[in-house]
């Protein structure tokens, strides 16, 4: 039986097997708010591969930076607490969903207390075309407000302050509002840069699709072809993860 353990904001998984690192995991938008349920599929099934998940949960707002150092501070604390700061030997893969890919690049240490990054789906659009009311509100009531950094501001500090080489970036084949593409060239602008761009079937739900749905519905209404999408993703991160 797989338990999730709540400690504060974080969802913590124990691999079902001696775990080799810890996964910090940052989902995307709303679905954030409960990562051990909307990528229930996908957590569980990195943490059957031997990893520990630990997931922040949060409610998404415009203060990007602010979310990104809190997320950071968080994971930080519980690696403190747990006697892992000091040891080399545990590998630390950060791993984000959407804006979460956001989120784990803004980490003020520039990502170098990782193994690497691995983005998915990931989106940096503007506030107003993320909600689109604010747009409308925006003009009604002449305010303007805006994601900090803004979505031109993120590349550039990625560019300027962004230190970790090694980044796998996935993008799904329907994914309509994907953006690894324009974030992979940042990336290799870089001196050093490792960085790969993966594809694979689904859209930009899939990373969370099947989890919220056996979560909400039942195991019945699981779908084994999206249980094997996921499987394979978790396999993909797990390779790269372990440099093969």
């Amino acid at each position: 039986m797989t338990l999730w353990r709540q400690r504060g904001d974080i969802w913590q998984l124990e691999a079902e097997r001696p775990s080799r690192g810890t996964v910090e995991f940052i989902g995307g938008s709303y679905l954030a708010a409960t990562p051990q349920l909307s990528y229930r599929r996908l957590l569980e099934a990195l943490a059957a591969r031997g990893w520990r998940i630990r997931a922040w949960t949060y409610v998404p707002g415009f203060d990007h930076q602010d979310q990104a150092n809190t997320a950071w501070r968080r994971f930080r604390q519980l690696r403190d607490a747990d006697g892992e700061g000091g040891d080399s030997s545990r590998l630390v893969l950060r791993l984000g969903h959407s804006l979460g890919c956001k989120l784990h690049l803004l980490a003020p240490d520039g990502g170098r207390g990782g193994a690497g990054l691995v983005a998915l789906s990931f989106n940096n659009f503007s506030a107003e075309r993320s909600i689109p009311l604010l747009a409308e509100l925006g003009q009604q009531f002449n305010f303007r407000s805006e994601f900090s950094p803004s979505p031109e501001e993120t590349l550039q500090q990625v560019a300027r302050t962004y230190l970790q080489p090694r980044n796998l970036l996935v993008r799904f084949k329907r994914d309509q509002i994907d953006q690894s593409q324009r974030l992979l060239g940042v990336l290799q602008g870089r001196a050093g840069d490792a960085s790969l761009l993966k594809e694979f079937p689904g859209d930009h739900l899939a990373p969370a699709s099947a989890g919220l749905r056996q979560s909400l519905l039942g195991q019945w209404a699981d779908d084994p072809a999206k249980k094997r999408s996921l499987d394979g993703i978790a396999a993909a991160v797990d390779a790269w993860a372990s440099g093969s």
